[in-house]
């Protein structure tokens, strides 16, 4: 299988037309990031044999007023998959939901459902968003076990991006603890960390991955925090987002988004 990664716009130097052997732009779009979605869960290898949206989860898109975790895509089927036992992240009543945006579609607005239920929908203005949005959804009618389905509407198109993001709601803290794939190039306030440290029936073993040494070389699973310094190719370069590092999110190609250089 073909491995695509979507790498962000800016830190590339890059326009949507642009065309590039194994990363395209034009198929980088959005998904909920924090709490970790279904797509961020496979992404990460939290949940295994996923296909191919473990390799681009940003691209769950079909016409707007689906229903379904997977936007009725047959590509993206194994987010609808109720056999998997996605693991639940276990959250408070007050959950923030974070996007990341690796191509800022002009917004219509997004929306929160459970279980086909309408929770909160915010306007985006039809302008442009940021790379990383958040939003603070108050679930307390909704104790318990449950699937909220996030709905990223277009302003400019008659597509939306789908997310299905698995909690425990009232199950614990208030703040939810990010975990999932790097963002995009704009600061965030909200920022994504490291992926989960459990798994459920179903879903790969995961370890938690070791520290990060001060001032040490660039390397692929490691724990890095906000303002950890490591050096790669030379260049030294600090954290702007805890995360757990995977190959493909070097310091050069997630530059502005996990890394600043020095």
């Amino acid at each position: 299988m073909r491995r695509k990664i979507a790498y962000p716009l800016v830190a590339l130097g890059m326009t949507i037309g642009s065309s590039l052997a194994v990363a395209s732009p034009a198929l980088a779009h959005g998904y909920v990031s924090t709490p970790p979605s279904r797509q961020a869960l496979c992404a990460s290898g939290a949940v295994a044999d996923c296909g191919q949206i473990q390799f681009e989860p940003q691209s769950v898109e079909a016409p707007k007023g689906r229903q379904s975790c997977d936007g009725g895509v047959s590509t993206w089927s194994v987010l609808s998959d109720e056999s998997r036992n996605w693991p639940a992240k276990s959250v408070g009543t007050s959950v923030n939901f974070t996007w990341v945006m690796t191509a800022r579609h002009r917004t219509a607005d997004w929306t929160y459902y459970v279980g086909g239920t309408k929770v909160a929908s915010i306007s985006g203005g039809n302008a442009q968003p940021d790379a990383v949005v958040s939003h603070t959804i108050d679930l307390s009618k909704f104790p318990g076990k449950h699937t909220v389905l996030a709905v990223w509407n277009i302003g400019d198109t008659a597509n939306a991006f789908y997310s299905c993001v698995d909690l425990n709601i009232g199950g614990g803290s208030a703040s939810s603890s990010p975990t999932t794939a790097p963002t995009t190039s704009a600061p965030a306030t909200t920022a994504p960390t490291a992926a989960p440290t459990t798994s459920a029936p179903g879903a790969a073993p995961t370890t938690t991955a070791p520290p990060a040494a001060a001032g040490s070389a660039w390397a692929a699973g490691v724990s890095y925090k906000t303002g950890d310094v490591v050096t790669y190719q030379g260049v030294r370069y600090q954290c702007r987002q805890s995360h757990s590092s995977i190959n493909s999110w070097e310091p050069s190609i997630y530059t502005l988004a996990l890394w600043l250089p020095l």
